[in-house]
């Protein structure tokens, strides 16, 4: 039982740690292929919005398995912080540059992945209390 959950806890931090490294890979690009031809700025802000929204709903599924308290705002935290040290890594690449805009769209998406994230946990938890009760 213990080796199972260490595997779980070991898997949850994987993705973690994946996930940041495909957010490093694509901000070590001097230039991104623009997928939205005719719409400027949505690629850049989507793409931030959804790489950070993924970053924090795993932080909180990993926070989750160690029982960490108050895993949604210790995920917004951690997730922000990689933001913060990800535009920072920018400001070294060529073509790209440090924005602070840019890091309040990654501090927007994670606030919504993870309010999605703790309200469909909430809904969980109240069907499972509602089938307890019937």
């Amino acid at each position: 039982m213990v080796s199972r959950l260490r595997r779980s806890i070991a898997l949850r931090w994987a993705a973690v740690i994946a996930w940041m490294g495909v957010i490093f890979f694509l901000s070590a690009q001097s230039k991104l292929p623009d997928l939205t031809p005719g719409l400027p700025g949505l690629e850049e802000i989507g793409g931030h919005l959804i790489a950070y929204g993924v970053l924090a709903a795993l932080l909180w599924w990993a926070l989750r398995g160690t029982g960490v308290r108050y895993p949604a705002t210790w995920a917004l935290v951690l997730a922000v912080s990689y933001g913060a040290t990800d535009e920072f890594h920018q400001s070294f690449v060529p073509g790209r540059d440090m924005s602070l805009s840019d890091l309040m769209v990654d501090l927007i998406g994670a606030s919504v992945a993870l309010l999605v994230v703790t309200l469909l946990q909430a809904r969980r938890m109240g069907l499972r209390a509602d089938r307890r009760v019937s």
